[in-house]
Parts: structure tokens; C-alpha cells; sequence
């Protein structure tokens, strides 16, 4: 049996194979949100205190910020914060299948 060695799950299927990225990133008035705006149009808010090097982290800290990996990641090098595309899917995942199940 020839088994594939690029298995992906669900969420890497739709970046990796799909192309969803992050197109860009915006922040709340107060910093406290992160506005991620996707290649498929959408949009969805984190709360930067979720992230504790991002909660310590100024406001001139928090707007120096990259996209990385083609637009599947964030990058902060002066608070050393990463955070990908497929973690906020998965977080976004387990809320609404939490919030289903309630």
C-alpha cells in the first residue's frame, strides 16, 4: 500500500491546499482586539490578552508586527510572539463546538 507523506487535517488542507491565509491584521482602537481579515473575506477577533507576551507588550510593540509563511502565521520579534493561522482555526473550532453543545 503507497500511503501519501503529506497527510494534512482538516485545517491544513484549507491552508496548505485551499490557500486560506492571512491577508491582514488590524487592532481595536484600545489594542485590546485583533481584527484578522482572511483571503476568503472573513474576519475574526482575538482579545491580545489571550497571548501573555502580547498582553506585557506596548502599543508601538504590538503594531510592529509581520505576516509570515505566505500569510500563515503573525510574527512580533520584539515580544518574540508567533501565532499561526491554523491555532486561531483550531481555538475558533473548540469555542463553537463548545458553544454548540451548550
Amino acid at each position: 500500500m503507497i500511503t501519501s507523506h503529506n497527510k494534512y487535517d482538516a485545517i491544513e488542507n484549507l491552508i496548505y491546499n485551499e490557500g486560506l491565509k492571512i491577508q491582514s491584521l488590524e487592532f481595536s482602537p484600545t489594542y485590546r482586539e485583533m481584527f484578522i481579515h482572511l483571503t476568503n473575506d472573513a474576519t475574526f477577533v482575538v482579545r491580545t490578552h489571550q497571548y501573555p507576551n502580547l498582553k506585557k507588550a506596548s502599543v508601538q510593540q504590538l503594531k510592529n508586527f509581520s505576516l509570515i509563511g505566505n500569510g500563515a502565521g503573525i510574527h512580533w520579534p520584539e515580544v518574540d510572539e508567533d501565532l499561526s493561522l491554523k491555532g486561531f482555526l483550531k481555538e475558533l473550532n473548540v469555542s463553537w463546538s463548545h458553544k454548540r453543545k451548550d
